[in-house]
């Protein structure tokens, strides 16, 4: 394996770092505590081509490699302090474009693709429901086929971009007693007669990504917006959902990166006992072990998008590394809170909300817990 970058790659990367600094430094705590989402900065990401990654130039995106991608987004957490907006972002990307990407007939293709690519549409994904989290091929929302249309008819909770989408990857069921093979998914635009996206939901962490419960009630879609084969809802999730456990936390690397050197400093600068904090060894244990973490974490990354550029076979190495970064970020935060002490513990330091938006990544895109049995699985356990 090879992670050295060419001439182009450096200077794209070397463009994200630039534009994130420069382009999406503004007040987080205060859209924070008051849980806005940034709809300017997610158009810049997108003219910037951010959520076009991955998109083949032909449908409006910059046709990056997997490597190439997540090491994007990893300059772009590195840069923007704003995790609620990069949550979003990923959300968009691994939950909507792949499935369009992947699954998508050409027309669908063409319609959405631009648009979800340069920013002017939002994609989300409507999958979990009240009595189906972990379980999600249990799902109880239907879809029954009249004439040109699928009717739906259901309810979804935890929609990431609920309240702002223009476009949601939904699924339901044609039918229950085929189980996971009954799954089709569906493109649904905001506005859709039967569509209800209810109230707003409030998180500890991420804030500033809005998340909604979505209705549907005798919600009709045209046929035309099946999402691949009907009863192939099911494969369709999977295949995303593996791009997601092992891109979506790439830049929670670029998170611990910046933590690491915002601990460095601080240990250099804080004195007691007539010394830096630094010198003292439990202090700068913490920073060793960040650092550790840091560094598996990227190589992880890297190896698992690798890889899928590769066209290998990543279902085992996207849980582990989805289980091991969010794993570390979270220790990651909690040892950065711990040298920065009280200061750490203060809205103003912004260190405290690096945790509370960390937190959350061992519960979304399936749960540690969850990621550990596909391990156990994989390992022939």
């Amino acid at each position: 394996m090879d992670f050295a970058w060419s001439d182009q790659q450096r200077e794209l990367l070397d463009a994200v770092g630039r534009f994130a600094s420069q382009q999406l430094n503004y007040d987080v705590i205060e859209n924070d505590r008051e849980g806005v989402f940034n709809r300017e900065a997610w158009k810049k990401c997108g003219d910037f081509g951010i959520q076009g990654l991955l998109v083949p130039t032909e449908y409006g995106g910059l046709g990056a490699d997997p490597l190439t991608t997540v090491a994007a987004l990893e300059r772009l957490g590195y840069a923007c302090k704003d995790n609620g907006l990069l949550f979003s972002i990923n959300a968009h990307m691994w939950t909507a474009i792949i499935p369009l990407v992947y699954n998508g007939s050409e027309a669908q293709k063409k319609k959405y693709l631009p648009g979800l690519s340069n920013g002017t549409l939002i994609g989300g994904n409507a999958m979990s429901e009240p009595n189906s989290g972990s379980d999600a091929f249990s799902l109880a929302t239907t879809a029954v086929k009249k004439d040109s249309t699928y009717v739906l008819n259901g309810s979804k909770v935890f929609v990431t971009n609920g309240p702002v989408a223009d476009l949601l990857v939904v699924f339901a069921t044609v039918d229950k007693t085929r189980g996971p093979d009954g799954i089709s998914a569906f493109l649904v635009e905001k506005d859709s007669p039967g569509m209800n996206v209810a109230r707003k939901l409030e998180k500890m962490g991420v804030r500033t990504s809005p998340m909604a419960e979505v209705f549907f009630e005798n919600c009709q879609v045209p046929e035309e917006n099946l999402l691949g084969k009907e009863g192939g809802g099911a494969f369709l999730f999977t295949r995303s959902m593996t791009w997601e456990r092992g891109c979506i936390l790439a830049s929670a690397v670029g998170s611990m990166q910046r933590l690491l050197e915002t601990c460095i400093r601080y240990a250099n600068e804080r004195k007691q006992g007539g010394q830096s904090i630094g010198k003292f060894q439990l202090v700068a244990s913490k920073i060793v072990d960040i650092k550790l973490r840091v560094e598996s974490c990227r190589n992880m990354l890297y190896h698992c998008a690798w890889l899928s550029g590769h066209r290998k076979s990543v279902y085992l190495e996207a849980a582990m590394t989805k289980l091991h970064i969010s794993d570390c970020w979270v220790k990651c935060c909690e040892d950065a809170i711990q040298i920065h002490g009280g200061y750490g513990y203060m809205t103003e330091y912004e260190v405290e909300r690096d945790l509370r938006d960390a937190i959350g990544s061992k519960l979304y895109s399936g749960t540690s817990e969850i990621q550990r049995n596909i391990i156990a699985s994989m390992l022939g356990l």
